[in-house]
């Protein structure tokens, strides 16, 4: 069964990583993404992001399509704000961002022709299909695939500072994220509680093999959706009620509040839920649907809640 089309945004973000998992066990291992820089205002400058093809960049672009709500929130934050012409429907953040009826899931065009793009970024290009129709316009595509580790998110942002002329400013950011994140981490003492994160109320979840997973892992976190194999189903199961009740979760995370309206008093009405630990001991946290999703650097805002709920835990 697949997640309903109500959650189906949610997932599709992370969904990039269940080929990266496939890619892993048969094939070498690729150089890490990085930028190279020829002129003195950092142009031309080859891009090359892990997993995705190399692109050239002749001059800094002036018009530039953003088909990934991650990156649309990067842009802005380096500066490049004001150089994004055009974003998906699902770049909802930040409130100026242009969102237009744009589709990185349908992704047609001719409609993002349409905005005279010079840059257009996106999650994924399969068959390079994208890029090939945008080269005959002129139009470069980027594609920056979902991170596998917080050290690949930090390198995007320095990739997309790099591509759209604000080098510096994304190199700051990568370090300022990284340094509040780790900090964050430094000052929780690690647990073995356990915990569950909901994507959606028929109980899809994420396993400690995915992206999201990795973040409750630094802090020494048990996910009870593992399993016997994290790597089961991509690393996004559907549980069962009855597994979580039988799991006893000391620590439970929504992701689901703002598309599904779950909260600690919905959670605890369900059958059964009000005997959960995590719901006596009242541990039921909501962590936003988009801020939990995404790989932007809003990321630290998700690691803070994490951190701040397994201190609260320890007292």
């Amino acid at each position: 069964m697949l997640p309903s089309s109500r959650r189906l945004w949610a997932l599709l973000p992370l969904l990039p990583l269940l080929l990266l998992f496939a890619l892993a066990g048969c094939a070498e291992r690729e150089e890490p993404a990085s930028a190279s820089a020829g002129g003195g205002n950092g142009f031309p400058v080859t891009l090359r992001p892990s997993g995705a093809p190399e692109v050239t960049l002749e001059a800094a672009p002036e018009r530039i399509v953003s088909l990934s709500p991650s990156t649309t929130e990067t842009l802005y934050a380096v500066g490049a704000g004001e150089q994004v012409v055009a974003a998906d429907d699902q770049s909802t953040y930040p409130e100026q961002a242009p969102r237009t009826s744009l589709s990185g899931l349908n992704i047609d065009p001719e409609a993002i022709a349409s905005h005279n793009p010079d840059l257009v970024i996106v999650e994924s290009d399969l068959e390079n299909k994208l890029s090939k129709a945008l080269a005959k316009t002129g139009t470069k595509t980027l594609v920056l695939p979902a991170p596998a580790t917080l050290r690949d998110a930090y390198t995007q942002f320095e990739l997309v500072g790099k591509a759209t002329g604000h080098a510096k400013e994304g190199a700051e950011l990568a370090r300022r994220t990284e340094a509040e994140i780790s900090k964050l981490v430094a000052d929780t003492p690690k647990t073995e509680l356990s915990y569950y994160h909901e994507l959606d109320p028929s109980f899809y979840s994420v396993t400690s093999a995915t992206f999201i997973g990795g973040v409750y892992d630094l802090f020494g976190l048990r996910n009870i959706a593992d399993q016997d194999d994290p790597n089961a189903l991509g690393g996004y199961p559907q549980l069962s009620a009855e597994h979580i009740l039988r799991a006893d979760p000391d620590l439970i995370f929504l992701a689901d509040t703002n598309c599904c309206g779950q909260s600690a008093d919905t959670v605890a009405e369900r059958p059964g839920w009000d005997t959960l630990t995590a719901v006596r001991q009242g541990r039921v946290v909501a962590v936003g649907d988009d801020i939990a999703s995404r790989w932007g650097p809003r990321l630290v805002d998700f690691v803070r809640t994490v951190s701040s709920t397994v201190r609260d835990a320890g007292r």
